[in-house]
């Protein structure tokens, strides 16, 4: 019998070789993500089509990722999880790989819309894997390094853009496409990870040699979306996406400065792609989010909703302010990016007003990024193993709908601004006013925090009465 248990639960090391497997594939489907942004102005230039079309690029892929999550996704509710996260992979490394061969915009969108659709399944799927491995009392915490993986990759995307695409666009897609094979290889060696395998009330059936075999149908669908937590978990993407949409243009903020301070195009887009970079470092306070969800969590079923709620709208002034505060750039224009990237690191010390900046936007990321865990593990916490995945795309969807919403407007925004305002300051006011978008997500939340603990009290009912029949 403890020959099967292994095989089938597998050794530590094996359960942390399938978990690092399954946060690395997280982020790198978000350095997909966060490759086209900061190479806007070269793509544009080579395909000879306006950088207002990239973006629209970027929002559509958005969306069609979120559409094909929840195919993907409820799938992976009803079979094996592992094959789908491999196939899903190896469509994403592919449509990256077709981006870097395009010579026209009509190829290089269907380029980016084919992994689009791979990268559907390894948010949905790999979320419905990663809760199966998670205790409930550690869900924020692990669900932050989850969600943190996600955001390293975007931070990785829109660097590795700006650095390795500064000089040839091209490159960084091909790289990518290389890593995605490779991370398609690691996946054979993961284990199958037990749906349910986490819960305290399934511990003891599981331990025994039962299976947990309940699996989605489509007459659950009405049932996910009556339980009223899971109604304003999915709708607060809305808005929150469409500010964290806005975002992706950071790259392009800095980089307008830089060309308005002097700077060449291809220094710019260097300089652009490292301050947003480290504009965005707050985000691995989320691991912060993550404990103090799980500590106010354990004292009060409302805790997880409570903090995503005041740190989504104790954020909102430190984004104004962040995007106004005037920087001084004091980089080597036409050098090489190793000594553009030296320079901007040094303007930390040496620049006052990079280092408010900087300290401006670590505390805004840190506190918007208590949403990211506490999302995660409120999902988890108020639906049953069998309809998580499910539930997070349906959310993702909601978040791709935002996202694009966010995306695409403000680009729309930052051209109708630029009459009043001339670049970069319409840059700065657009996406000022995106931000303020926040505010309905953090009520969305306080709402979360009135209806989850009925809800969280079902689930365990549901679980303890399952568990007396396996």
């Amino acid at each position: 019998m403890s020959g099967t248990k292994i095989a089938r639960r597998g050794n530590a090391a094996h359960r942390l070789y399938s978990v690092v497997v399954f946060v690395v594939l997280a982020s790198l489907d978000n350095v997909a993500i966060g490759l086209v942004p900061p190479l806007y102005g070269p793509i544009s230039g080579a395909l000879g089509v306006p950088q207002r079309l990239l973006g629209l690029v970027t929002a559509v892929s958005f969306l069609v990722s979120a559409v094909a999550a929840v195919g993907w996704a409820y799938v992976g509710d009803r079979t094996n999880r592992k094959p789908l996260l491999m196939v899903g992979t190896l469509i994403w490394a592919a449509g990256t790989g077709g981006g870097a061969l395009a010579q026209n915009y009509p190829t290089f969108l269907a380029a980016q819309l084919v992994a689009a659709v791979g990268l559907g399944a390894v948010g949905s799927v790999g979320f419905s894997v990663v809760t199966d491995l998670i205790s409930p009392r550690r869900r924020g915490l692990v669900m932050s390094f989850w969600g943190l993986s996600q955001g390293v990759g975007t931070l990785a995307g829109t660097l590795t853009g700006g650095i390795l695409g500064a000089t040839d666009w091209r490159r960084p897609f091909l790289v990518l496409t290389v890593v995605g094979l490779a991370a398609t290889v690691a996946y054979l060696f993961t284990y199958d990870i037990r749906r349910g395998q986490s819960e305290p009330e399934l511990a003891e059936a599981l331990e025994a040699g039962a299976d947990y075999d309940y699996r989605i149908t489509r007459a659950d669908l009405p049932r996910i979306l009556a339980r009223r937590t899971n109604r304003w978990l999915i709708l607060q993407g809305l808005t929150a996406q469409a500010a964290f949409g806005s975002l992706v243009w950071l790259p392009v903020l800095f980089a307008q400065r830089a060309e308005a301070q002097g700077y060449s195009t291809a220094t710019a887009v260097v300089v652009g792609s490292v301050f947003a970079t480290l504009f965005q470092l707050g985000g691995v306070l989320s691991i912060v989010g993550g404990l103090v969800g799980d500590a106010l969590q354990r004292r009060t079923p409302s805790g997880r909703a409570l903090v995503a709620a005041v740190g989504i709208l104790a954020a909102v002034p430190f984004y104004l302010v962040l995007f106004f505060v005037p920087i001084r750039i004091d980089v080597p224009d036409g050098a090489g990016s190793g000594a553009v990237v030296a320079a901007v690191l040094a303007s930390v010390v040496t620049e006052p007003t990079v280092g408010l900046s900087l300290l401006t936007a670590v505390v805004a990321l840190a506190l918007t990024s208590a949403n990211s865990p506490n999302w995660f593990a409120l999902i988890a916490d108020v639906n049953p193993p069998e309809h998580r995945g499910t539930v997070y795309s349906l959310g993702n969807l909601v978040n791709g709908v935002g996202r694009a919403a966010g995306n695409g407007l403000v680009g729309v925004a930052f051209a109708g601004l630029r009459a009043a305002f001339p670049p970069p300051l319409n840059y700065a006011v657009g996406l000022a006013a995106f931000q303020l978008f926040f505010i309905p997500t953090g009520v969305m939340y306080w709402l979360a925090a009135r209806t989850s603990p009925g809800d969280i009290e079902s689930v365990h009912g549901l679980l303890h009465a399952r568990a007396d029949r396996l």
